[in-house]
């Protein structure tokens, strides 16, 4: 779906056409309009940025603008509000495209590119799946972290397979500890005692006051995907301990079975697959730690808002 909304560079003239009329405008009024240009659906306009804050058709809108206003075809005499300029309307007048291309005719327009160094080496090492034409700075941005995060993935489940059953079986209780659940590490190290118990390798208490349990299983596999059989046995496990909850943890993945039966069954048992444990982990920094972090930043509306 992101595929068929037009790149920041195709939006420009659109930008630009909404201005045509001579009045100011909002930012909110351009984007508004814009969006009845194009007549995007409701599930284009639901479209987010891998980050969840911002969607792609306003992203992509927000750039073009940006990239008008450097070049000068557009003038923002105040915060938030736009207005076409002379050059503006020789561009739409011109009948030429519109892009990054035309926009390198103008000094200004150079100068923000060279500042911001858009064809970055580090970006260009990076593959994030979509022509670079097509992507705001917010989205290589995004899509770049997304590759690194996946390429990370790969190594942590990697990680697990080189190290033991009982190493695994200790990282699951770490994991769940980390998202919260448990009381402490010495709880979840008791926990970890029942690794031959029924087929149970863990439990962690819910909360911190232990009201509820919730059991574990972990499975080290690389290519053995877990089937509704393993499934249906871990059930049963939780039956011989009177257990409601349970979480099963593997490396690997599930069976379209196996995921069907957790839906059929009063106890509640959440399935992991080693996509979603890395990700976890990631998240939770179980395992990693931050090697650089980049703070991006954005205008403090409220420190130029005069009184």
């Amino acid at each position: 779906m992101v595929d068929t909304i037009p790149s920041y560079e195709a939006m420009m003239p659109a930008v630009l056409k909404v201005l045509a009329d001579g009045q100011q405008k909002t930012l909110k009024q351009v984007y508004d309009q814009v969006a009845v240009l194009y007549d995007f659906s409701e599930e284009q306009l639901a479209q987010h940025l891998p980050s969840g804050k911002q969607t792609y058709i306003r992203s992509r809108v927000g750039w073009a603008k940006t990239y008008l206003v450097k070049a000068r075809l557009i003038n923002q005499p105040k915060r938030g509000i736009c207005e076409i300029t002379p050059r503006g309307r020789e561009a739409l007048a011109s009948n030429q495209v519109i892009n990054n291309d035309y926009l390198s005719q103008f000094d200004a327009f150079n100068d923000f590119r060279s500042a911001h160094n858009d064809q970055s080496t580090d970006q260009d090492q990076v593959s994030v799946g979509h022509s670079d034409d097509a992507q705001t700075p917010s989205e290589m941005m995004a899509n770049a972290f997304n590759s690194l995060n996946a390429a990370l993935a790969d190594e942590l489940i990697e990680q697990i397979y080189n190290l033991s059953p009982k190493f695994f079986e200790q990282l699951v209780v770490d994991l769940m500890l980390a998202m919260g659940y448990g009381g402490s590490q010495k709880d979840a190290g008791q926990a970890t005692q029942y690794s031959s118990d029924g087929g149970i390798d863990g439990i962690i208490k819910e909360d911190k006051l232990g009201l509820d349990s919730i059991y574990l299983q972990a499975k080290r596999y690389r290519d053995t995907t877990v089937g509704r059989p393993d499934i249906q046995a871990f059930a049963g496990a939780l039956d011989m301990h009177r257990a409601r909850k349970g979480v099963f943890i593997t490396t690997s993945s599930f069976s379209k079975e196996a995921r069907d039966f957790v839906t059929r069954i009063e106890k509640r048992i959440v399935l992991i697959d080693g996509r979603e444990l890395a990700a976890f982990m990631i998240e939770h920094n179980v395992g990693v730690s931050t090697r650089e972090l980049y703070a991006v930043k954005a205008i403090d509306s409220d420190y130029f808002a005069e009184e």
